[in-house]
């Protein structure tokens, strides 16, 4: 199979880079029902665009490109251990050309491999079947959305719901507060896959299983196909809204499986999966390695802007950046005003809205334009005053310019007991583990979300004080030790919207400087020159936190299913 390396190359570079038609459309669906002023409606809006931007760049939709995981369908006699090679050999490949971000990292040592191989990476599941053709499919799950799956062993109490039981009630429970403890931070609106029964590991694989299957699919299995029903109009309810800002789409998609189980064991296993939900297959010729088919809609020409039939599966429009022009994006929705007006440093209103990647230049003092609602936009250059800090409210949207610094747990671990390279009074720390290529020009931004901020709570707190920090860019809200934090010392929690990875890379100018290259790319602190960085203020200086309120919301709203439905 000569092209089979090709083929697995390709598949990769789509997956990674433009999002499936029935993804879109439920990404459409959730537009449809979020008011596009609010904050939900404000990162839906953000979220359309990069989708676009992806597409069109053929960058990562976002920077974290998790955990590549192949399930192959083999006829009996293919030479699994030639194909296993391939696909390491495309796996390198899509790293140094900046379509996977190197995610390989030796969990005692901590080194990162830097061409996402090592022990146990990528994941490969081979299985023989009595068909012609060899079907490969192919999820990146991110590390955040990851870390939200969750696991119940039935009989269980839960938070807010009592008592579940092993029974479709108790399943019904335990998907219901699965969704609840994701919150914002698996990058909501999210996709859950559901796996009943099996052990512990099989579980979990039949519950990453379910991703694999179609959004706009029907279950086969008429008692989940209601229960699926029955979660996505519900869960819909807790109102957690996307990145957890609160509103009214959670979820958008839900899949359950169903396997037998030891009579001592009742496993209900949850793969939660963000917005950006990457998941692509090809069908592959046996003798060449030549794809013959794409097993999902390409994302091409699907907009995300409103409801449309679903259309025959069709191979992507090529690979080539020319043929992304024909974004799925609608216009006029191309950019987002975070507020009607913004005052200028001379106090005139500018003519044209604030744009991540399209600000205007640094300015040096903060400048606010209040909006309808109430709603404010606020300029802020770095290094920031504390006085700039505590005028800031929850709710607030701030555009930044001048230098930011990225770090995440590796240079969170360090700085407690080390000092750091740069000068972080007034500065911002930007939780992001970026895609970034090297050219003779130096480094660039490839791809820069932000990555889930609850992982450094131990330390937050007291790197803020240590080193003057004034911002904290992240996603997913942090927890009250750094609340108590950004209180005492006059600092800001800024939530950028997850997964939007090439609109905050349009935002970065230029690369000033790197440390720490010895963690690795992602963990690397990289000194970035940005402007026009939008972010809301989810946690102030005055002990407010629009994450422990919207938390509090939905448990009780949690607690009106407590009662059973399915009997």
């Amino acid at each position: 199979m000569q092209h089979f390396e090709e083929s697995i190359y390709n598949l990769i570079v789509e997956t990674s880079t433009n999002l499936p038609g029935d993804v879109r459309r439920a990404v459409a669906k959730g537009r449809a029902l979020e008011d596009r002023a609010t904050r939900s409606g404000l990162a839906l809006t953000t979220i359309a665009q990069n989708i676009g931007m992806a597409e069109h760049q053929v960058s990562p939709i976002c920077q974290d490109t998790g955990m590549p995981t192949f399930i192959i369908h083999t006829p009996v006699g293919v030479n699994q251990i030639e194909m296993k090679k391939d696909i390491h050999s495309a796996i390198i490949r899509a790293t140094k050309n900046g379509k996977l971000r190197p995610n390989s990292v030796d969990s005692l040592t901590g080194e990162n491999s830097g061409d996402n191989l090592g022990a146990g990476t990528p994941v490969i599941h081979f299985e023989q079947w009595e068909e012609e053709g060899i079907d490969v499919r192919l999820i990146l799950k991110g590390g955040g959305c990851e870390n939200k799956n969750i696991q119940y062993s039935l009989p269980a109490e839960l938070e807010g719901l009592g008592k579940a039981g092993r029974d479709l009630d108790g399943i019904r429970k335990c998907i219901l507060h699965a969704v609840y403890q994701a919150q914002g931070q698996g990058c909501s609106a999210g996709f859950i896959g559901v796996g009943i029964g099996g052990d512990r590991t099989t579980g979990y694989e039949l519950a990453k299983k379910q991703l694999f299957r179609k959004v706009e699919d029907v279950n086969t299995n008429a008692d989940l196909g209601k229960l699926e029903d029955y979660i996505m109009e519900n869960a819909n309810k807790l109102g957690i809204g996307t990145m957890g800002f609160g509103g009214e789409v959670t979820l958008l998609g839900c899949k359950i499986g169903v396997m037998n189980r030891l009579p001592a064991s009742f496993f209900v296993s949850v793969a939660y999966n963000c917005w950006a939900f990457r998941r692509q297959g090809i069908l592959v010729h046996p003798a060449t390695g030549d794809i013959k088919e794409w097993l999902y809609e390409s994302g091409t020409g699907i907009s995300v802007e409103g409801e449309q039939a679903p259309q025959p599966v069709a191979e992507p429009v090529g690979i080539a950046a020319a043929d992304r022009a024909a974004s799925g994006i609608v216009p006029e929705d191309a950019t987002i005003p975070a507020a009607p007006a913004i005052v200028s440093g001379t106090g005139e209103a500018a003519s044209e809205p604030a744009v991540p990647g399209h600000g205007a230049a640094s300015e040096p003092t903060a400048a606010a334009s209040t909006g309808s609602g109430g709603s404010r936009e606020v300029r802020l250059s770095t290094p920031i005053s504390e006085e700039d800090i505590r005028s800031l409210r929850v709710g607030d949207v701030v555009i930044l310019s001048g230098e930011m610094h990225t770090g995440r747990d590796a240079l969170h671990k360090y700085l407690m007991d080390h000092d750091t390279p740069v000068d972080l009074n007034g500065a911002v720390i930007y939780h992001c583990g970026p895609v970034m290529l090297k050219d003779d020009e130096g480094w660039h931004v490839k791809a820069a979300g932000p990555t889930t901020s609850i992982r450094e709570e131990p330390y937050q707190g007291d790197i803020i004080k240590k080193f003057g920090i004034r911002a904290v860019i992240g996603k997913g809200g942090m927890g009250p030790k750094t609340l108590k934090a950004l209180g005492e010392h006059g600092g800001v929690y800024l939530n950028a919207i997850g997964g939007a990875a090439q609109y905050y890379a349009e935002c970065i100018k230029k690369v000033n400087a790197v440390d720490f290259m010895e963690f690795g790319i992602p963990e690397a602190m990289w000194h970035l020159q940005v402007e026009g960085f939008a972010a809301i203020v989810t946690m102030d200086a005055h002990g407010n936190s629009l994450h422990a309120d919207v938390e509090k919301d939905s448990a009780a709203k949690l607690a009106q299913f407590r009662e059973p439905v399915f009997k």
